[in-house]
């Protein structure tokens, strides 16, 4: 399996993007604050850049993405609203089960998680809606689930295409995701003009 193993902090200053959206609130680099940066950029320079954005975001590959990207063109609606949002690493961290996209990533390769009562360890496995997503019962006895239940668990904010009853392991898709519900700016318009050039 090929994943993005570069610098987090770099990467993002690179793609002008906070680490906020990576689910990283401390990192930061401050190695070459202005640096030799050119003031304009290509429309293709732009569409790249976006495109790279929303892959490392994600982390998935140039391969993967455009699979996405064709099976989003064929469904209704705009193609650009489609793309990614319900991988199932995605909906873990978006409910709250991970604290970034790359540890959802992690526990769902591990296993720990089901989808209506199958066991699922692929995170690019593609949610519908009424799917119910939780954790399993053999993984809910340890520290990293454990700490999500209780008064002092972290409290996030879930996105209204999801459901997640507080004190529970268990979240539910309602609703498919809309435009603005994802949680970095993106302008997905420029990675459609790029693929269908």
């Amino acid at each position: 399996m090929a994943r993005n193993m570069q610098p987090i902090a770099k990467r993002c200053k690179a793609l002008n993007l906070s680490p906020a959206a990576m689910g990283y609130a401390k990192k930061n680099t401050n190695r070459n604050p202005k640096g030799q940066m050119r003031k304009k950029q290509s429309e293709y320079a732009l569409q790249l850049t976006e495109k790279q954005k929303v892959k490392f975001v994600y982390g998935i590959m140039e391969k993967q993405f455009h699979m996405y990207y064709e099976k989003a063109s064929r469904m209704p609606g705009k193609t650009g609203e489609n793309l990614i949002e319900r991988r199932l690493d995605n909906v873990v961290y978006r409910l709250g089960f991970a604290m970034t996209r790359r540890e959802a990533r992690q526990l769902v390769t591990h296993g720990h998680f089901t989808v209506n009562g199958q066991r699922v360890d692929i995170p690019s496995f593609l949610v519908k809606v009424g799917d119910v997503i939780e954790v399993r019962e053999k993984s809910r006895s340890s520290v990293k689930f454990k700490r999500l239940l209780g008064e002092d668990a972290v409290v996030v904010n879930v996105p209204k295409w999801l459901d997640h009853a507080k004190n529970t392991l268990q979240g539910k898709v309602v609703a498919l995701p809309a435009r603005d519900d994802i949680d970095f700016p993106v302008e997905e318009h420029l990675i459609v003009e790029l693929y269908s050039k």
